[in-house]
């Protein structure tokens, strides 16, 4: 995978200006958020952009919001999206979480987010990327306390996490009102740990066992479910 373009099968992303390259995380994300009566939608730190495009290739008529802090990464998810089959129906805001939350009165049926999860880690020479993982610009506290006040009564929010990180937002979300009603664990073969889990919260306070999904078989091969979750998407498939 180039560092500066990555195609799919319906759009491309260019990421040069990007911290955060296309990978596992969002491309899984963008193939399991989703709600199907959802009108309207919120991502949380696009990045690249490659989530809201992978959502909107799926669900044809949502319409789709996105904020992001980085100058550089709105600029080019901006133009992203722009270049892409479905630009009528996405926007893209160069602003920071807390302050959109604090700013709007919209509410949304769907709200997705690949997080920033570091805590108290060693941070990189890369300020841009420090601020795409570390979580000291868009705590779990203000993250949650944003989404409670924009989704909508019925709706859901998506994210992924590793684990540890899954297990505090539970708890976090709990406490301000938010119940986490179904994860999917993700391994890249059975006998590895999980590496990140996929969480759904809404206002409900039901809860599904969870799923696992397992990217390669023990020789390394691409398992069936991983390859059709994104056969749309990716070339390889």
């Amino acid at each position: 995978m180039s560092q500066s373009f990555f195609q799919f099968k319906q759009f491309g992303i260019h990421m040069d200006r990007c911290a955060m390259k296309v990978g596992t995380d969002g491309v899984v994300l963008g193939a399991l958020a989703g709600e199907e009566k959802a009108k309207n939608m919120l991502e949380v730190g696009i990045g690249t952009g490659v989530i809201s495009l992978m959502i909107a290739q799926r669900y044809r008529s949502l319409e789709i919001t996105g904020v992001e802090i980085d100058l550089d990464a709105w600029e080019q998810a901006s133009e992203n999206a722009s270049q892409s089959p479905w630009s009528e129906r996405i926007k893209f805001l160069h602003q920071s979480f807390q302050e959109y939350s604090d700013s709007v009165s919209e509410k949304f049926d769907l709200i997705v987010s690949n997080p920033p999860y570091f805590f108290n880690h060693l941070k990189s020479v890369d300020p841009k990327r420090n601020m795409a993982l570390h979580h000291e610009n868009l705590s779990f506290s203000e993250l949650v306390s944003g989404v409670r006040k924009l989704l909508a009564p019925k709706g859901a929010f998506w994210l992924i996490l590793p684990p540890e990180g899954m297990r505090q937002m539970e708890k976090i979300a709990a406490d301000q009102g938010l119940y986490l009603n179904r994860q999917i664990f993700i391994r890249d073969r059975a006998s590895k740990p999980i590496l990140r889990t996929v969480g759904r919260f809404s206002f409900l306070p039901e809860k599904e066992d969870g799923s696992e999904l397992l990217i390669k078989d023990q020789n390394g091969a691409y398992l069936a479910a991983y390859s059709t979750l994104l056969r749309d998407y990716l070339l390889i498939f």
